[in-house]
């Protein structure tokens, strides 16, 4: 009930160009605006990569009580309420609880605030007002999803002096940024940042998904298939791998993904191959082939059991995710979010066609 009443206050007053844990927005929207940040052929070329340590864990309570607009009892109680574990109740005396039904909120108001500054900073000219992000000279960007940011900076030399400036705001509020993994990074090496890598190649932006997030998919469907798929049905198999690459290749199929869908599609194969080998260590591999993979609407070589067939990830459209309007309030313009849903659900329905 608090969380509800709370939100509409978040969302007005928060930073524009927060995406995570908000009504209407998601981390293709955060992508989409680091991709307009970045390919153009005068934008910055130096990138902080921001990480903050235990974010949630590690929020302080007295800065919450000052500065969230909710009743200061309520508050309290839910922050010192503590947790059981193995029968002993543990004190919180600081941070708000990860899965929390308003500790998303809480976070995103700790970190809001931080947007104003480098504005007030490094886009105001002589007159006093406010530039456009794109005509400042500095070239400082921030993009936050939750407690994971990344800043552009025209140099190595602001990135650094950037990051001085956010450890002092992180400061107040009882958190730090881990020394390890915030790191100043040049775009033609490349960073990640929400499963994605984001690298120029000869002055063009190219978005991929990120070695770690293939590495992760590949690991899972070699569980499914090698470790728990031993002794269960295709059709089974089938539809627990689809689960998986579906989710995984909805939250990709924006960016530049055809190669890995086409990697990921390979190495599926070669375990299922060695799935059918353990199940039939007799059989040939041609025999192995036309039991397990068969064809379908003059679409050969499918791995399928009845009805049912595996994703066939070479042949998903690639299709960009349309830019949200960072100004546009789900409170307020209730209309557009509303529209912009429904363009989204013919878009996908469009690419699954």
């Amino acid at each position: 009930m608090y969380a509800l009443a709370l939100e509409p206050i978040a969302e007005t007053t928060g930073d524009h160009i927060s995406f995570g844990f908000r009504k209407g927005r998601s981390a293709k929207d955060a992508c989409e605006q680091i991709f307009n940040v970045l390919a153009r052929e005068c934008s910055p070329t130096w990138i902080l990569e921001g990480d903050i340590r235990g974010c949630f864990d590690n929020i302080n309570h007295d800065w919450l009580q000052k500065n969230i607009p909710m009743d200061k009892r309520i508050m309290k109680q839910f922050l010192k309420s503590g947790f059981i574990y193995e029968g002993h109740l543990f004190p919180t005396n600081l941070g708000s609880p990860q899965g929390g039904a308003i500790s998303s909120i809480y976070a995103n108001m700790t970190l809001d605030g931080l947007e104003k500054l480098i504005q007030d900073k490094y886009h105001r000219n002589s007159k006093g007002k406010i530039e456009n992000h794109y005509r400042a000279k500095s070239k400082v960007n921030l993009v936050r999803y939750a407690d994971d940011f990344i800043i552009t900076a025209k140099t190595k030399e602001i990135a650094e002096e950037l990051k001085d400036m956010v450890s002092q705001f992180l400061e107040t509020r009882g958190l730090t940024l881990s020394e390890e993994k915030t790191l100043i990074t040049h775009i033609d090496k490349g960073f990640d940042f929400l499963g994605w890598t984001f690298r120029k190649f000869k002055g063009k932006l190219i978005v991929k998904p990120s070695k770690n997030s293939i590495k992760t998919l590949v690991k899972k469907c070699a569980t499914i298939i090698l470790k728990q798929g031993k002794a269960t049905s295709q059709s089974e198999i089938i539809r627990r791998l689809n689960q998986v690459i579906r989710g995984w290749s909805n939250y990709h199929r924006h960016v530049v993904a055809s190669q890995a869908f086409s990697h990921i599609n390979n190495t599926l194969y070669l375990l299922l191959q060695q799935w059918a080998k353990h199940r039939h260590p007799n059989k040939n591999s041609w025999w192995r082939l036309k039991k397990y993979w068969h064809e379908k609407n003059d679409k050969p070589w499918l791995f399928m059991s009845g009805e049912y067939s595996l994703i066939n990830l070479r042949r998903i459209n690639i299709i960009r995710h349309p830019k949200l309007q960072i100004s546009k309030n789900p409170f307020i313009h209730e209309a557009y979010f509303v529209k912009r849903k429904i363009n989204l659900k013919s878009l996908f329905a469009a690419r699954n066609g």
